[in-house]
Order: C-alpha cells, then structure tokens, then sequence
C-alpha cells in the first residue's frame, strides 16, 4: 500500500517540479534549470507549496482518473461515464494558465449528459499530445494483475481516447498504464519497452473490434511503434538480455535536452504521446534509486517536464518508495491528503481483485 500512496504522491512532486519549468525554451534550458536549483539551496532544501510550486492538468488529470477507478461502478461503460463527468467537471474549474490547450480542446467533445454516447470522440489529428499519457498511471495500478491485462489494454485505450483520439496519444496511455502494471509486478526495467511493443498486437485488435473508421489511425500507429523500437535500439534493450541499458558517455543536461529533441515528433521533448514515456522511461534507466538523478533526467529539461517529471515519479514511487525523497517536497504540496486517499483505495481494490 505504501508504493500505491508514493506513486500518487510523487507522481504530482514531479509534475509541480517539472510544471514550473516546461514553459521555457532554449538548448541549454536543462543546464539553466540545474543552476537555478542549486541557487535555491538544491532539491533537499525545497519546499513545494502550492502557492509557489502548483500542479498542473497532469495531476488534477490523473486524479480525476483514479477517482473515477475507485468508485463501485458495476461495468467498464458505467466507469467510462464516471471518467467523461470528472475530466468536464475538473477542467471547468482549472485555471487556464494551468490547463493544456489540446486537451481543454478535446474535453469540449465530450458529453457528460448523454448516456449513450458519453465517450465517443471523433479521431482527432491534433489529439497526439502528451495528455493522455499523464493521467493513466492509476489504471495500471489499478489493473496490475497479469491476468487483468486484457482490461487494462480497454480501459486505458478508452481512457486515452476520450481526451486524446489519436493514436501517438492514447497510445501513450496504454504504454504508461502498463508501465505502471510492470512496476507493481516488480518486472526488470529493462524489459519494460519490449513487454509494451509486444502488447501492441493486442491493442491493435481490440481497436479493430471497436473503432468504426480504422483506416485514418493507421500511419499514427506505425509512426508510435517506430519510435518506440529506435529507441529501444539505441539503448541496445530490444533483444531478450537482462544488460543494461546504453547510454552516450557524454550524457549531461545539454545533451539529454539534444537527444530528446530528437525523439519529439516537434522538436520539444515529451510533446507528444511517444515520447513523453519514452523520456520518462530512458530517466528511470539512468538513475536507477536515486531521486535526485531522477529529477535532472524527467523534471529539468528544456522540454515537457510537467508530463515527463509526472510519469517518471509516480513510477518510481511504485518502485522504490519514499525513502529516496526530501521530506520538504511532499510538505504542502497540492491535494496531498487526496492524493494519498486515492493511493490507498487504488491499492486495496486492486488487492480484491478477482
């Protein structure tokens, strides 16, 4: 249970962390971060009140998720109702500074008043964004068991498609849903990448059984994939060996901020649906339990380092815990006491699970 209320928890530190610095711009924004940080006193010294330090739509995103995974609905269709009812509601009241565009823009086509059609969306060509990534952890942690893969597959599709419906975005969501499973599961690190590419064939087909004009979301798929086997590639983890993971020998902010770049479809890391994961994944490689690394990797770059810093600290919370974190990064912080609420009901009904 305690992994459960550390994935929530510090899924929103990374988010307020990286939050605070994904508007900037420039190759050495990752290196200007670092020094900005170390003049606040560094990481050990922070404190994330919610004045200075808020949340953005990736948190109140993701708990909206789980809040609507926690309640006792009796069928998926009556929980998808549930997640349309919570994302309009939360979004309405959100500041707009603190809500992204794509997906402000994609909740206006849902339709939380009708019973039928609640969370059908048309296929969206700029519904590639990140959105759908960062609030799917939950259901991972919610859907962990082996043999719940299948529903996990529906509902995080599902879920992804409803603010995101497009494949480089809901997509995204069933890859950090799964992440998140793996993570539960105590599955090795480095098998997290093959395991998801391996799963696509079933996502695919429940697509197909389920998404009435397939033909215009096919080249996005391939395109998510592709991505995803390069980089699996590059950091030589494609084949079935328990090594380590590859990195460049020089591998410092200003040249993570080059790689991702690379890796973003726009020339912004963590944009879109692939790679948003994708950074937060490499981050949890290269810093293994150490926290403070974590945060160079996901939370201070010059790209999405809200989405990134989200995805990789809730996954490192289901991994290692609390231990690892300053105790002033989780004083204040927004919605902490929801935030632990809803770790613990994920976490029991996820253990009930028959």
């Amino acid at each position: 249970m305690e992994r459960f209320k550390a994935a929530m928890l510090l899924g929103s530190v990374g988010d307020a962390l990286g939050y605070r610095n994904a508007g900037r711009e420039g190759s050495a924004a990752g290196a200007k971060m670092r020094a900005e940080l170390q003049a606040l006193g560094g990481l050990d010294h922070l404190v994330l009140s919610a004045q200075k330090w808020p949340v953005s739509d990736n948190t109140i995103m993701h708990m909206a998720t789980a809040g609507a995974l926690t309640t006792d609905y009796w069928c998926l269709d009556d929980l998808y109702r549930e997640m349309v009812r919570r994302y309009v509601e939360v979004l309405e009241k959100l500041p707009e500074p603190r809500a992204d565009p794509a997906t402000v823009e994609s909740c206006s086509q849902l339709k939380p008043d009708n019973y039928l059609l609640a969370w059908h969306t048309p296929f969206n060509e700029k519904g590639s964004g990140f959105g759908a990534a960062s609030k799917a952890m939950c259901i991972g942690m919610r859907y962990w068991q082996p043999g719940r893969l299948g529903t996990l597959v529906e509902v995080s599709i599902e879920c992804g498609r409803m603010t995101h419906n497009h494949p480089t975005g809901f997509l995204g969501s069933l890859c950090t849903a799964l992440f998140a499973s793996y993570a539960v599961q105590s599955k090795p690190l480095v098998q997290w990448g093959r395991d998801m590419m391996r799963t696509m064939p079933m996502a695919e087909e429940y697509c197909k059984k389920t998404i009435r004009h397939l033909a215009e979301y096919q080249e996005h798929w391939f395109y998510f994939e592709a991505k995803w086997q390069f980089y699996l590639e590059e950091r030589k983890i494609s084949e079935d060996t328990e090594s380590k993971a590859t990195f460049p020998e020089r591998y410092d902010a200003e040249e993570r901020d080059k790689v991702y770049r690379k890796w973003s479809s726009e020339g912004r890391g963590g944009r879109r649906g692939h790679d948003a994961p994708m950074i937060a994944y490499d981050a949890l490689l290269g810093a293994g339990d150490n926290w403070t690394e974590l945060c160079h990797r996901a939370m201070f770059h010059g790209g999405e380092s809200g989405a990134t810093g989200a995805i990789a600290a809730c996954l490192f919370g289901l991994l290692h815990g609390l231990d690892a974190v300053p105790a002033g990064l989780r004083r204040g912080l927004e919605h902490e006491q929801e935030l632990l609420r809803l770790g613990e009901a994920l976490h029991r009904l996820s253990s009930e699970e028959k």
